[in-house]
């Protein structure tokens, strides 16, 4: 049985390192937590800013303009995470606001296209396509590689002089194999065709540069790789099109202000915020600008390419180490497709939270006992790794997938 150390407050005054980040996740002490691509948890410095947040609230010592302060600090930080300009960042709800807004605010026209693979993408980056429909707009759905990878290829192939726009997971839903948006981006960039991302899997973990990606709209949520709060999240639209995109809904963050006062009306005549601000609606969610803007400075100092060359250095581990099981991953242990991902079992063999692989959902059961956290989607048991994991948390898995086959098969070793 894999025993947990209780980890010691790490300071917020030393360097941070993999290890006293790993040290600031209390969920660590009790658990090898290998889930991030389920959901976030919580460092102690995020906590501790969301309690500055109530503290505000309970002593009525901070006001709405005071507050908004955590809001345009996260949006700066963000951009700076994703390599692009501050005023290209609207703050959001989640993936599927950012995703209708863009939706919404497309100038299509009958006929027009839109080019996805359903079948690698979470349903919340397909519905608000099919939507669309009624507008006039073609729904071209590209099927997935064998391996259950995104066809590069086969999306290129299929746009037209009418494809408007592509969108992609840069993670795929299931099994997880990374995209590679830089070749997706120069294709749809040579025919300007607006690029779409679905981040939320990647944001965070792997390393991103929207503007060498080429891509023209990244949507993502705090709530996984990120490590802030449900309910915040991050829209990037490329200043290219900002001034083809007209949002749906309309309120007083989207357009030009010419007051301080928060209570004017002002004219019937408006102008758009010229830039992505024009997305924003309403009041924000303030908690979770708190939130991000904690766990953003803690992915700042460790750097997302560092995070991501560690992360993929355990992965490699992982993959060889289940390989060595006689468990053979989806996603490569190695090359452009390996992500922070890793699933067992026969895609769609199931689906959310069960498995009819014979192996899949006892073995499952055999790591809730071990307290190795993991998910199943789509019948495959699903494991994602962030920065906070290191090699103890890849032995501990391995064992407890070790001694659960060897309970499942009824043999004395493997």
């Amino acid at each position: 049985m894999t025993s947990h150390a209780v980890f010691p407050e790490a300071s917020t005054d030393a360097p941070l390192t993999f290890s006293t980040f790993r040290s600031g996740f209390p969920a660590l002490a009790t658990q090898t937590y290998l889930s991030i691509c389920d959901k976030m948890i919580l460092h102690r410095r995020v906590r501790s800013s969301v309690e500055a947040f109530l503290d505000h609230l309970e002593l009525a010592s901070a006001n709405r303009v005071q507050h908004e302060v955590q809001v345009a600090s996260s949006r700066r930080k963000f951009a700076k995470l994703m390599n692009v300009a501050p005023d290209t960042i609207a703050a959001i709800r989640n993936v599927s606001d950012g995703t209708n807004s863009i939706a919404w605010a497309f100038p299509w026209e009958s006929g027009d296209n839109v080019v996805l693979t359903s079948d690698c993408e979470h349903p919340n980056n397909v519905y608000p396509w099919l939507r669309q429909r009624q507008r006039g707009l073609e729904v071209r759905v590209v099927d997935p590689m064998p391996d259950g990878s995104i066809d590069i290829d086969g999306l290129i192939s299929a746009m037209d002089a009418r494809t408007r726009l592509m969108t992609v997971a840069s993670a795929t839903f299931a099994p997880g194999h990374r995209t590679d948006l830089r070749k997706l981006g120069e294709a749809c960039r040579k025919r300007d065709v607006f690029l779409l991302v679905d981040g939320v899997q990647t944001a965070g973990i792997m390393h991103h540069d929207l503007s060498a990606e080429m891509v023209d709209g990244f949507a993502t949520s705090v709530s996984k790789g990120l490590l802030g709060l449900y309910g915040y999240g991050f829209l990037y639209v490329s200043p290219k099109w900002i001034d083809r995109l007209k949002p749906a809904y309309l309120s007083r963050p989207a357009i030009i202000q010419k007051t301080d006062d928060h209570s004017t009306m002002g004219g019937f005549d408006y102008e758009y915020q010229p830039d992505s601000r024009r997305f924003e609606v309403g009041s924000f969610n303030l908690a979770g600008a708190y939130a991000a803007d904690a766990s953003l400075d803690m992915l700042l100092e460790l750097g997302t390419v560092n995070i991501e060359a560690h992360v993929l250095q355990l992965i490699g581990k992982f993959h060889d180490g289940l390989c060595g099981l006689g468990m053979t991953p989806a996603v490569p242990g190695r090359g452009p497709k390996q992500s922070h991902i890793v699933t067992l079992g026969a895609l769609n063999a199931g689906g959310h939270g069960f498995s009819t692989d014979p192996l899949i959902q006892p073995l499952s059961e055999h790591l809730v006992e071990r307290k190795v956290a993991h998910t199943i989607r789509r019948g495959q048991l699903r494991f994602g790794l962030h920065g906070y994991n290191n090699e103890a948390d890849i032995d501990a898995a391995l064992d407890a997938v070790r001694d659960g086959l060897r309970m499942i098969k009824g043999v004395a070793a493997i």
